[in-house]
């Protein structure tokens, strides 16, 4: 089962990847000076591979990560440093979306970020994930605050007991 898991966690990972790579340059593609037909189909193009292919493939890996850590009992530092830097991915796969939905409401209105940019701060982050999954680096249990890593005898919010 754990194997299936991995398998369909990288797969996920890799088209989401993928995505977010091809998603800034597709974006780059759309001209101001374009016929309106070309440019209804590279917005339909776009559209389509943000909400039909990429987000997707980024809950599938979500999701079967979440169930791989849970599963492998990997509650370590190195993997709460490789979520941090997930959430930063997520932050950009929004960031995407946003600009997609921009370049399809605005048609020569707005101007998108840079592709290089874009891509780069992907690339970089999908590094910086690698490199923690693939080193598993020995990180201190002390690069959190201790207000998040002990209890502070605080009554919850609520009168409700969770099981």
């Amino acid at each position: 089962m754990i194997v299936l898991l991995k398998l369909l966690h990288i797969a996920a990972l890799s088209i989401w990847c993928a995505g977010l790579v091809a998603l800034p340059l597709l974006l780059a593609k759309h001209d101001q000076d374009h016929q309106q037909a070309t440019f209804s189909r590279l917005r339909i193009l776009t559209h389509r591979a943000y909400v039909g292919v990429v987000t997707p493939a980024a809950v599938i890996a979500i999701a079967m990560g979440t169930a791989l850590i849970f599963l492998r009992g990997v509650f370590v530092p190195w993997m709460f440093a490789k979520l941090v830097v997930v959430g930063l991915l997520v932050l950009l796969h929004a960031w995407i979306g946003h600009v997609t939905l921009n370049m399809g409401e605005r048609q020569g209105n707005y101007e998108p970020p840079s592709a290089v940019l874009l891509v780069t701060m992907s690339l970089a982050v999908m590094s910086a994930i690698l490199v923690l999954v693939l080193a598993k680096p020995l990180l201190s249990d002390t690069l959190a605050p201790t207000w998040l890593t002990t209890p502070m005898d605080q009554p919850l919010p609520v009168d409700e007991v969770p099981m």
